[in-house]
């Protein structure tokens, strides 16, 4: 491809080609959990936008991946071999690489994606969620970090934040890492619209 043409498909994808999204292998007991999931998987596809996650098809997990790949995007899983049986149980979409281990598998999705998005999710959600806000934190990688906080699922972790800041464990340019947003619409008009501490 000429780099004219590439420029054009950039441009026509906007700022982000893959976004990582980091979610349940749950869907968690309210509808609205799973309603986020299909929302932002179609949003992604409306901005032509291609998924990168966890590889599993349950969950949070499954619907969003469904969604993207359905609507006509790629769809990039990322999953130990370890977790094989307890994330696969059903069809999977798009390209699935296996990974000897959770550091592997991080590794991959930050290589592959220009943003990521925090969907709600438990422990595993959480520690890749902590530890890409970290590597930016560090300047490892300049890319925008989004909570979908529905209902406000991530109220809680947003105020521990907060609470960071003001007893002087985070600076407050870092605490600016995380964006958050209540739809996905209002979470990726932030994020394109993101620049990091060190570019301001």
């Amino acid at each position: 491809m000429e780099a004219s043409q590439e420029a054009e498909v950039m441009e026509s994808k906007g700022r982000f080609r893959r976004i990582c999204v980091f979610c349940g292998s749950k869907s968690g007991n309210k509808t609205s959990f799973a309603e986020a999931a299909v929302e932002l998987g179609k949003h992604m596809v409306e901005k032509n936008i291609d998924l990168v996650y966890g590889g599993g098809s349950v969950g949070l997990m499954g619907l969003i991946s469904r969604t993207v790949f359905d609507g006509g995007c790629g769809v990039l899983g990322i999953i130990p071999t370890a977790l094989l049986p307890n994330e696969i149980s059903e069809e999977t979409y798009g390209e699935v690489i296996k990974v000897a281990d959770m550091h592997e598998r991080k590794s991959e999705m930050t290589k592959h994606a220009d943003a990521f998005i925090a969907l709600p999710g438990g422990f595993g959600t959480m520690e890749e969620l902590m530890e890409i806000i970290a590597y930016a934190q560090l300047k490892i990688h300049e890319k925008p970090v989004g909570l979908l906080n529905v209902d406000g699922y991530y109220d809680d972790l947003l105020t521990l934040f907060d609470k960071g800041v003001e007893q002087g464990f985070i600076d407050d340019h870092a605490r600016q890492i995380v964006i958050a947003g209540q739809t996905a619409v209002e979470l990726l008009q932030k994020m394109e619209g993101y620049v990091p501490a060190s570019s301001s």
